[in-house]
């Protein structure tokens, strides 16, 4: 799943070498923690946050096959 999220940021963004993400497991969910540039943020996020939304929801779908409940956080 991190690798999916990591794969997806750094298609979106102009830096590509600073995109981490971290993983935290709570009680209810996998919890992924996206970083970006600065300056990427905004492609990341997108208007009104329509490709974050996407991107969960790509995310989703993929946790829903492992039966998973996952969490997106971008930081």
């Amino acid at each position: 799943m991190k690798e999916l999220i990591e794969f997806i940021a750094r298609s979106l963004v102009d830096h590509p070498e600073q995109v981490s993400v971290k993983e935290r497991v709570t009680e209810r969910a996998v919890v992924y923690e996206l970083s970006v540039a600065q300056e990427d943020m905004g492609k990341v996020i997108g208007k009104q946050g329509r490709v974050a939304r996407a991107l969960r929801t790509v995310v989703g779908a993929a946790a829903l096959k492992e039966n998973k409940r996952v969490w997106i956080d971008i930081v």
